[in-house]
């Protein structure tokens, strides 16, 4: 039999030892690689978990942000020495290989898989012992509270490598991991040495000319957190959020109805808002993101939220008849308790200036809200590889559905009345005022566009 050494035909560079030395007795029960772009992040964490793989049996999962993305950078990747990376896990100790599921079987009953983190449910249930996150910054941070539990239970280890991109969830994780005692490895390109000053220098111009200036320069190669997302629709207007204190502790006021917009998924998350108009002030209090459940599920969040409600909002596809039912989600939703308004279908980009003016007035529950404001920070114009420039249309990812949510917030704003009262709307049937069936107030005013409140005549936002 042929003789191996594991690992396979892997040598470390000298920046990456610190790692394999903090998982080669016991794992690391958490650790964060922050390194530039083309340094070898994948490379090295794959033959780090072979080791593992070959001393527990149990499954290992490796998530990309998309599945297609995994078959890409990893299951089909080739090196600059024409080595497959996969090949790292030698065809001697597989049992079988699943070209089409990126599974690998060893001899000794271990399972490799990679996945993708939008079709994360195939793992839920199920008893990784390890799970690399490959490019979290571009994943969900719901991510991790889906997986942790398995893994607590199962005393296994979860491993994070990325580049940034821009202020975002992933930053959050790496000062947790700093704070808490986590293995953390941050390199510049500087640090690892793996250019030249020189060729650095020839990089940073290649990218100036690019793109015309040197940020991306400095998010790819310098791993910088402060330089924007590229193409982000809200990132400055969220940043500015911050800056001036708008993203904070935002109370309840049992005073004022919840109002909740909805982005509904079919095969994807469904993101809701829970918004109060409270003067001139948007408060967004609550925001909750599910995946892969029915609308029982999510109107059992709102029933069981403390909340009084008043209008809620989902986008115009929600009329369309679901082929078995014959009924369409309006009246499913209608049938279980909850009376839902049809946002205004405008043009995506309508949506996103409506969306911009809105956030001027936002406040934002900094806990309650995370997960939304880190879709609103990462929500960004897909980049075209060909023209080199960015598309004047959004790219479809993790942030899309609370965007999208927020989004049909802004554009159905003017049919809400900042007020201390409750607003009763002429376009609606007596039944769908309130929400959840609730029977409508017996002192129920009528209201009309004031310019203290805000408004333009038209009911916009000034």
């Amino acid at each position: 039999m042929k003789d191996l050494t594991i690992p396979y035909n892997y040598k470390a560079r000298d920046y990456q030892k610190d790692f394999w030395l903090a998982i080669q007795d016991k794992p690391a029960d958490r650790a964060i690689i922050v390194w530039p772009r083309r340094h070898g992040k994948d490379k090295t964490m794959v033959n780090a978990l072979l080791l593992q793989m070959l001393k527990r049996v149990a499954n290992y999962y490796y998530v990309f942000p998309e599945f297609n993305q995994g078959r890409k950078a990893l299951w089909d990747n080739i090196d600059s020495n024409g080595f497959k990376t996969m090949d790292h896990i030698p065809p001697e100790i597989r049992k079988r290989t699943d070209q089409q599921q990126m599974l690998i079987e060893l001899y000794n009953g271990s399972i490799f898989q990679i996945i993708g983190a939008s079709d994360i449910d195939r793992i839920v249930g199920t008893n990784p012992a390890g799970i690399v996150f490959s490019e979290y910054s571009l994943m969900s941070p719901n991510i991790i509270g889906y997986l942790l539990p398995i893994v607590r239970e199962n005393k296994g280890f979860m491993w994070f490598n990325f580049t940034p991109r821009g202020d975002n969830h992933a930053r959050t994780l790496y000062q947790q991991g700093v704070k808490s005692g986590w293995f953390v490895s941050y390199l510049t390109a500087r640090d690892a040495k793996q250019f030249s000053e020189k060729e650095l220098d020839e990089i940073r111009e290649e990218y100036k000319g690019l793109y015309g200036d040197e940020r991306l320069f400095n998010q790819e190669f310098m791993c910088s957190f402060d330089e924007p997302i590229q193409g982000s629709y809200y990132g400055d207007l969220i940043a500015l959020a911050e800056e001036t204190d708008r993203v904070t502790a935002v109370p309840y006021r049992q005073e004022h109805p919840v109002h909740t917009y909805w982005d509904l998924g079919v095969g994807d998350a469904t993101g809701i808002w829970f918004a109060q108009f409270i003067n001139d002030k948007v408060n967004l209090i609550d925001y909750y993101e599910g995946n892969g459940k029915g609308l029982d599920h999510y109107i059992k969040v709102l029933q069981n939220k403390p909340y009084v409600y008043g209008e809620h909002f989902a986008p115009h596809d929600i009329k369309v008849r679901e082929f078995g039912s014959g009924l369409s989600r309006v009246e499913t939703a209608r049938n279980l308790g909850i009376n839902f308004r049809v946002a205004p279908k405008l043009k995506i980009e309508d949506g996103i200036n409506a969306t911009r003016i809105l956030l001027q007035r936002c406040y934002f529950d900094k806990k309650n809200c995370e997960i939304g404001i880190a879709c609103l920070k990462n929500y960004h114009r897909k980049y075209n590889e060909e023209t080199r420039v960015y598309d004047n249309k959004p790219l479809h990812d993790w942030s899309s559905n609370g965007a999208d949510a927020f989004r049909y917030l802004a554009v159905s704003v003017k049919q809400n009345q900042i007020s201390n009262n409750y607003a009763v709307y002429d376009d609606i049937p007596e039944y769908a005022r309130a929400g959840f069936e609730m029977k409508p107030r017996e002192d129920t005013t009528r209201f009309t566009q004031s310019d203290d409140l805000g408004f333009d005549k038209n009911g916009f936002l000034r």
